[in-house]
Order: structure tokens, then C-alpha cells, then sequence
């Protein structure tokens, strides 16, 4: 007998492809069909089947104060009221970027857009715009959203041409994208020396967290902070996932670092569709109106998206402490993974499980990892009422509403696992 959630999938196959609106969502990677979603609270999902999950997926990082937060909720359902989208300016645009700018006091000015893809495709734009240079560095296993220059993997030792990867986007757009090793020094030295005066930026997530969490070694952020400085090239951090969630001040609070753009994600939205990026005074003024580097959007900024964003910056900014206690329960689950034996990567509120014997510290390592023992893994903790992204090579997110009962259900299940 199907459950409902198999109903409504071989509905979707009909009329969406793949039956999913992003291709995670497809359960491939774990030989199943999706779960469907009826509806969230707190720190747990709520399946059209009526099973309950402890949620480690978040809407993929956004949810750091758990599903329908309250203040939130109260705040968007009172904005509806007053009209959905004018494409006209508001004042809590003001309001909500200069609470971005407070948490990266170092940066300017911020422009706010729809989804990470557009943040880091613009802040590219702009990099370019600002250089009068062309080609850009990023990192393989680094995932900036599907804008065509930057869908690009390539195999070791590709440093200097890269290719496509997806059908669609023809090799002249990611020509003037180079690939490097994340956390491998040598890698980014030889695309400069090879490329002398043509690199406009640097992109990197600064904790990497689309191949599975891989923090920087140490040094490596610093490296290349120094680098791109000596040679006249924007470093910009991807903070899509870690922005507002290692602290406050994201990735380069945490590390100590200044970038001279960063892109946050939904994060900024409540988990709504919104997103910005931000640079210096100087760099942000080659944006249109002012520069001409364009950039628009009749949705950017939209009066719903951005009053959950002002709503849950307000609630991290009150009560930072957030930080600590969502790392702590964290520390304990990567604890209770490293006593069964698996291999486990955390940074601060961001960690994964990896099913290899070996330390996973880049790409290589991230692809040795035994996919058929992680879909056994995801069929165990999904009977065991745990909701784990459905992939080998994502993160585990903690929010402020998982609690000492949710931190007990979850270790129960490692540890039956």
C-alpha cells in the first residue's frame, strides 16, 4: 500500500521534473522516494503521513531558531496584511541592511536580492566590474548556486581550464573560471602565477559545507586573504550557509577574518527568499544606479521576505549566546559519531558524518566516501525518527529549538546505527 507521500511524488512526476523543485529533494542519492512535508514546528517535521522527525535539515541552515519561530510568524502574517510585493523601495529595507552591516561593520553598504545564486552571481559581477578584470578563482567541491560560470567541477591537476558541469551551459562561460583545491595552498599559487594581473576575485565558503562540512586548515583563510591582497584580487567569502550561524558576524567573525565582499543566503530572510550581498564603500559604488555594473530585480527586497529577515536578526542579535548552545549540542552529537566509529567533521553549529576510515580535509577525500553505506544510514535514522539531508555530501544544521530530548533521540540512533 503507497503512503501518501508515494501518492503525491508520482503526482509531481506528471507536472515538475523529477517530481521535485531541487534536485536533492529527490531522495535519489538514498534509493527513495521524498518525504513530504505537511508542516514544522520548533525543532521537528511533520510528514503528510503524520510522522514526526527531529529536523537537522532546516530548510538547509536557515531555521537557527526553529521552524515557525514565533516573533517571526507574528510579524509576516501582519506584513501580508499591508500587500505582498509593490517593487517600490520600504523603509524595512534600510532597517534590515543595516542590521546586516552591524554584524560585518567593516563593509558598507549591502544590496539585497532573492536567493544566494543571485548574491553570488552579482558579487561576482561587481568583482569584475570593480578589477576591469575577467577570470575568477573558486574551488572545487565549493558550490555557489547554478549561475553558468560558476557550475563548474574539474578533475585534479584541471587548474587552468575548466569545463562545464551541467548540459546547457556552454564551455565559454566558465573559461574564464579557474579551479583550485580548497585547503590546498599550492593549487591557488599556481592559478596566480599563471594568470599574472587577469584575476578579478577569489570565491570561497570559507568553512566549506557542500561537500560535507570540511573546515579550512589552519592558515588557509589567511593565505588567502594575503594573496589576493598582494595581487590587486577581491576575496569573497560565500556565506550563504555560514553567514549568521558560526556567529553573529559569520565566517569572518569566527575566523578573524575580512573579506572585501560576502553573500549571505535565506538566513537573512527567516528562510523566506532573500539574499544579499555586501562589499566596501568603494566596491559597492560600481553598482547600478550609481556604477554601471547592473543589477536588478522587481522582488528584491520584498516587504514580506524582509520583515522575517529584520525579525530573526533581531532575535540573534539579542541573545548571542544562541551561538554557544547550539556549538555544544553539536559537539555532543559529533561525539556520540566518533565513539561508533564515524568519521565526523564539526564547526561550530555544522557538522557530517562521512563513511570513509580516512580524515576527509578536501574534494578527494569527500569522493572516497561510501555513498551505499551512507542510504543505509539515512534509511536508519529516517525510521528512527531523525531527518538527515539526503545526501552523503551535505551538513547537519542545529537550531536554538533542538532540545535534551531531541539531543537523546538522535544519539539513541547513532548509536543503533
Amino acid at each position: 500500500m503507497s503512503t501518501k507521500s508515494e501518492t503525491l511524488f508520482n503526482d509531481a512526476v506528471q507536472c515538475i521534473p523529477g517530481g521535485v523543485n531541487s534536485p536533492v529533494r529527490a531522495f535519489r542519492a538514498v534509493k527513495r522516494t521524498p518525504v513530504f512535508i505537511d508542516h514544522a514546528k520548533g525543532s521537528h517535521i511533520y510528514d503528510v503521513d503524520g510522522n514526526e522527525y527531529v529536523d537537522y535539515v532546516c530548510s538547509w541552515g536557515p531555521m537557527i531558531l526553529g521552524h515557525a519561530y514565533p516573533s517571526v510568524v507574528d510579524a509576516v502574517k501582519a506584513a501580508c496584511d499591508n500587500g505582498l510585493s509593490y517593487g517600490a523601495p520600504t523603509s524595512k529595507e534600510t532597517v534590515l541592511a543595516n542590521l546586516i552591516l552591524e554584524a560585518v561593520p567593516f563593509m558598507g553598504k549591502v544590496r539585497l536580492v532573492n536567493s544566494g545564486t543571485e548574491a553570488v552571481m552579482s558579487a561576482i559581477r561587481v568583482a569584475r566590474g570593480y578589477t576591469k578584470r575577467d577570470k575568477i578563482v573558486k574551488f572545487r567541491g565549493n558550490y555557489h548556486g547554478h549561475s553558468d560560470g560558476l557550475l563548474v567541477t574539474a578533475g585534479s591537476g584541471l587548474l587552468t581550464e575548466s569545463n562545464p558541469d551541467s548540459a546547457g551551459v556552454p564551455k565559454g562561460y566558465t573559461a574564464t573560471t579557474l579551479l583550485a583545491d580548497y585547503n590546498d595552498v599550492a593549487s591557488v599559487e599556481a592559478l596566480f602565477n599563471a594568470n599574472k594581473g587577469e584575476i578579478a576575485a577569489v570565491i570561497v565558503e570559507p568553512v566549506s559545507a557542500n561537500m560535507g562540512v570540511v573546515p579550512p586548515k589552519e592558515g588557509f583563510l589567511e593565505f588567502l586573504r594575503r594573496i589576493t591582497k598582494d595581487n590587486g584580487t577581491l576575496l569573497i567569502f560565500d556565506e550563504v550557509i555560514t553567514g549568521f550561524r558560526l556567529a553573529y558576524g559569520g565566517a569572518s567573525e569566527y575566523f578573524g577574518i575580512q573579506p572585501d565582499m560576502i553573500t549571505f543566503g535565506k538566513i537573512v530572510g527567516g528562510g523566506m527568499p532573500l539574499a544579499a550581498y555586501v562589499g566596501t564603500d568603494e566596491i559597492m559604488e560600481v553598482v547600478a544606479p550609481v556604477g554601471d555594473v547592473y543589477q536588478a530585480g522587481t522582488l528584491s527586497g520584498n516587504p514580506i521576505a524582509v520583515t522575517a529577515g529584520i525579525e530573526q536578526l533581531k532575535a540573534l542579535k539579542a541573545d548571542k549566546d544562541i551561538y554557544i548552545r547550539i556549538s555544544e549540542f553539536a559537539s555532543r552529537l559529533e561525539q556520540a559519531y566518533l565513539e561508533k566509529g564515524i568519521t565526523v567533521n564539526r564547526v561550530g553549529s555544522l557538522l557530517s558524518p562521512f563513511f570513509t576510515e580516512a580524515n576527509v580535509n578536501g574534494y578527494d577525500d569527500v569522493l572516497k566516501c561510501d555513498t551505499e553505506k551512507f542510504a543505509e544510514y539515512f534509511k536508519h535514522m529516517l525510521d528512527m525518527g531523525i531527518y538527515v539531508a539526503p545526501s552523503q555530501f551535505e551538513a547537519m544544521f542545529i537550531s536554538d529549538a533542538h532540545t535534551k530530548a531531541d539531543l537523546e533521540k538522535t544519539i539513541e540512533a547513532i548509536k543503533s546505527f
